[in-house]
């Protein structure tokens, strides 16, 4: 029953350049992880290596084993992503060199939980030696989270303890919590390779989700879509493999050159990568120079299996961190990575290189700030793990409503956990859904917030532009509320409109307690341009010349003739041309008693019954539109009634 509980783990060495890490693996799985010809000619391990742990208790692990020499700690960090349990490897005879610190350090900042020490070749010193090197490993893990891990004194060319190693680490894999555990597949990319017949493979730990023969893919940050052809898990083909397993996955639709280690693959739209993330961040100083680490400075950020160069910096004003301090940061990348939500980095200084700490990925896509203001609580909450209490302050923090899939995007987490987060909020009184049932939410704070910026916002319009009405939506959306999308806008008007603080006209967004003031300026003015338009009998001037004319905005005179259009009080020939509806009607009577009568339907005969004086250019087009409207009809040169 033990093995249908335990999560799927995954087991990482680490520890210094021959100190027998790859013997210990060989010792416990039976398979050498030295992959490479340089690697067995050299008899050290310059790329990933992986096997297959059995516990002895039916369980069974994925191992990585990573390598030790000091130019290869890039790869340790790419190795220890993943992790769930730790074998630190330790020399008898050596004891705890230089890189061992860095490796420890690295396990740590990955929140790798749980480690095993196995204590080597301990058939190369005698028992009083082995008793002061566990004196001495006690001493140095004191300060870490290992400070419990039990020492297992070990010998991979005798045997001698080796079945001890493997009781340790069946204990320990007992209380591991499996690392990045989810339902969206997400997997870090190590090895890229051509096999003849089936193509494309790659190899890496499956952080999460489970992955699926034909399940499509994505290949981040390139964003090429492949599909899983075939799966191999511990050299066995398998339909599909869950998360915390060493996988191999033959990918259709991809080339070799279009994949690369250090890529990542995900889930089709579930990750965005970003090129700044705010994180908590602590410095650990491995070089142990005792120099604070200077906010700002360029270094080496990696994440999953690549490394990029970056910039972090503290935030509130914070200049430096000692060595062991922590503080929240924003990490900004010179080129994009696909982190997630409660992702763990490593930062190394830019040269000499040297881990000097990391920390965890809090906020995925923030905006570009140091001053943390409203988002320091929110950051606090999502470093403690409370995605519930993020996201209840998110929404007092936003200033507009958001759905699930714009804060998930925000945190860079599954947009469904966000939107349980949310709707809980909803059930326990401490958010709201804009509009009673949407998908939009914020607090009733925030609600009223918006409402206020809105109300202000017309007031201020209305009292630089007394005599509109309001203004269009769009432009509305703009100029006040830039992040927000037009559906959430309607769903905030309706609200206002409930509220009798906005009211909607002819296309229009105005205050309601202004808009009685601008439709009298609009009555106002549309009797000044009816009389202007009376004047000017038949040949009116066109809407720039009638406002410039009466002294009034353009807007509100074209607002004024659509009133007098609405009420039949003005005739309109075309957009800009705009006639005295009884000067028309008139004009109508006068032409039909002149045909009925046999005059002279020719346009020289017409214009003088139409307006003495008028000219062709005035006279042509209304006399067009009385055939339009079958007031005439034109027969040759001249008109007729029709």
């Amino acid at each position: 029953m033990t093995d249908q509980v335990q999560p799927n783990l995954v087991l990482g060495t680490a520890g210094h350049i021959d100190h027998g890490k790859s013997s210990l693996i060989m010792a416990l799985t039976g398979t050498n992880p030295d992959r490479l010809v340089e690697e067995r000619k050299r008899g050290i391990t310059i790329e990933l290596g992986f096997a297959r742990l059995d516990l002895g208790d039916g369980r069974s692990m994925g191992v990585v084993d990573v390598p030790g020499h000091e130019k290869f700690v890039r790869q340790m960090i790419a190795g220890a992503t993943g992790i769930d349990v730790a074998l630190l490897v330790i020399a008898a005879d050596d004891g705890i060199m230089p890189q061992t610190l860095e490796h420890i350090a690295v396990l740590q900042t990955l929140g790798v939980p749980t480690c095993v020490v196995a204590l080597t070749k301990i058939d190369l010193v005698d028992a009083d030696w082995v008793g002061l090197a566990k004196d001495e490993i006690h001493a140095f893990l004191a300060t870490t989270p290992y400070a419990d891990a039990p020492i297992v004194p070990v010998s991979s060319r005798t045997g001698e303890g080796v079945e001890d190693v493997r009781a340790a680490l069946a204990e320990a894999s007992k209380h591991a919590t499996a690392l990045h555990r989810s339902t969206a597949l997400r997997q870090p990319v190590d090895r890229v390779f051509t096999i003849k017949g089936a193509g494309t493979v790659i190899t890496g730990t499956l952080w999460s989700g489970t992955a699926h023969v034909g399940d499509s893919v994505e290949v981040l940050p390139s964003g090429k879509l492949s599909r899983i052809r075939s799966i191999q898990m511990h050299d066995q083909p398998v339909e599909e493999a869950p998360a915390g397993n060493r996988v191999a996955l033959n990918l259709s639709d991809v080339k070799t050159d279009e994949i690369a280690p250090g890529d990542f693959l995900a889930t089709p739209g579930l990750i965005q990568p970003t090129q700044a993330f705010d994180a908590q961040f602590t410095y650990l100083d491995t070089a142990k120079s005792g120099k604070p680490l200077e906010s700002g400075v360029r270094m080496h950020i990696a994440h999953g299996t690549k490394e990029v160069l970056g910039r972090v910096l503290f935030a509130d004003g914070l200049e430096s961190l000692a060595p062991g301090q922590t503080s929240l940061a924003q990490i900004r990348l010179e080129e994009p990575l696909p982190v997630s939500m409660g992702d763990r980095f490593i930062v190394r200084t830019y040269s000499p290189v040297f881990v000097a700490g990391g920390g965890q990925v809090l906020m995925t896509h923030p905006r570009m700030r140091t001053t943390l203001y409203g988002d320091a609580e929110v950051l606090e909450a999502l470093a403690a793990g409370d995605l519930q209490k993020a996201c209840e302050l998110a929404l007092e923090a936003q200033g507009a409503p958001v759905t699930a899939d714009q804060l998930a995007h925000l945190f860079g987490t599954d947009p469904a956990l966000v939107g349980e987060c949310l709707q809980a909020a909803v059930t326990n009184g401490s958010a709201l859904m804009l509009g009673g049932s949407s998908s939009y939410f914020t607090t009733e704070s925030g609600r009223q917030h918006a409402l206020a910026v809105l109300e202000t916002a017309l007031k201020d319009f209305h009292a630089a532009e007394p005599s509109k009405m309001g203004l269009p939506k769009e432009e509305l959306r703009q100029q006040v509320f830039p992040r927000m999308d037009a559906a959430c806008l309607d769903l905030l008007l309706g609200e206002a409109q409930a509220a009798n603080i906005v009211a909607e006209s002819a296309g229009l967004v105005g205050h309601a307690s202004s808009q009685g003031a601008a439709q009298q300026a609009e009555i106002d003015a549309a009797e000044v341009v009816l009389k202007a338009l009376s004047a000017a009998g038949l040949v009116p001037p066109d809407v720039k010349e009638l406002a410039a004319e009466v002294g009034l905005d353009q807007s509100l005179v074209r607002r004024a003739l659509a009133r007098l259009r609405d009420e039949g009080r003005v005739w309109r020939l075309n957009t800009e041309t705009f006639y005295d509806a009884e000067q028309i009607d008139a004009c109508r009577e006068r032409i039909r008693a002149h045909l009925s009568a046999g005059g002279d339907g020719t346009m020289a005969g017409l214009k003088e019954v139409m307006q003495p004086g008028i000219s062709r250019k005035y006279a042509m087009p209304l006399l067009e539109a009385f055939d339009a409207e079958g007031l005439t009809v034109r027969e040759g040169d001249a008109r007729v009634l029709k």
